[in-house]
């Protein structure tokens, strides 16, 4: 009488343990460069933030000729956060010194999420001067 052998099916352990330590490499690549995209999409709304504020701004200044309130005060911001709704707070958005008749600085503040972005703290004032701790931020 015959004997078929059997044929092994599945994979051996150390076979498993190859594809693991791939997808661990691939992993360990591929998460750094997530993180970089993720932290420039967030750059990049608050530029866009920063770019709207000066808009209304100088809507503003057209109005009446003076960036303040009528008070002499600076005038509330629509937004202080950025992104403004959906995912946590990146960025704060505040006037940088005083708001005067014809000037103004807006300023991007990281925030514990993006503290690691080396472009700090953005800012933008009322003749498009744009400044950030590292160049080539405002692109």
């Amino acid at each position: 009488m015959y004997h078929r052998a059997k044929k092994q099916q599945g994979f051996t352990l150390i076979e498993l343990m190859i594809v693991v330590a791939i997808i661990g490499i691939l992993a360990a690549i591929a998460y750094p460069s997530y993180q970089s995209y993720v932290e420039k999409t967030r750059r990049g709304q608050a530029q866009a933030d920063l770019l709207e504020l000066v808009q209304l701004m100088e809507r503003r200044y057209s109005n009446g000729f003076d960036y303040r309130k009528a008070d002499g005060n600076a005038p509330d911001l629509p937004f202080t956060v950025s992104p403004r709704e959906g995912n946590p707070a990146a960025y704060d958005i505040s006037f940088s010194g005083n708001v005067t008749t014809d000037s103004f600085t807006l300023q991007a503040v990281p925030r514990s999420i993006q503290s690691s972005d080396d472009c700090g703290t953005m800012t933008i004032d009322e003749q498009g001067n744009r400044t950030a701790s590292e160049t080539g931020c405002w692109q």
